[in-house]
């Protein structure tokens, strides 16, 4: 059977123990135990893991503030925006929508050079 790994809501590396489904079945008290004490065990039927048991205080922590709230996007967004809206940008974007063919490769090339 595949070993199976996760990050924990600790940011550490940690094995998840494999459980048949039938052993959860037959003793749900004991696997939820083992959740308790370990974080997660993974269901297996027929020795391929199905799914993943784990602990609400862990689950909580993995999810929450994972994705950015509306706000934040629109706050970040605005600040963007403010950036490009600058006269130096706006003279850059004309410079650019402006340029040549050769003028874009000579730029092309400068910069390949400045991230070596």
């Amino acid at each position: 059977m595949l070993a199976l790994t996760y990050r924990n809501s600790h940011g550490e590396l940690v094995d998840v123990p494999a459980v048949a489904a039938t052993q959860l079945k037959n003793g749900l008290a004991t696997v939820l135990e083992q959740v308790m004490r370990g974080g997660a065990v993974a269901i297996t039927r027929h020795e391929t893991p199905k799914a993943v048991l784990m602990a609400y205080e862990e689950f909580v922590a993995l999810t929450k503030d994972r994705a950015p709230v509306l706000n934040d996007l629109a706050a970040e967004y605005d600040v963007l925006l403010a950036r490009m809206q600058t006269p130096a940008a706006r003279k850059a974007m004309a410079a650019a929508f402006n340029a040549t063919p050769a003028e874009m490769g000579r730029a092309a090339v400068k910069a390949a050079r400045k991230k070596r």
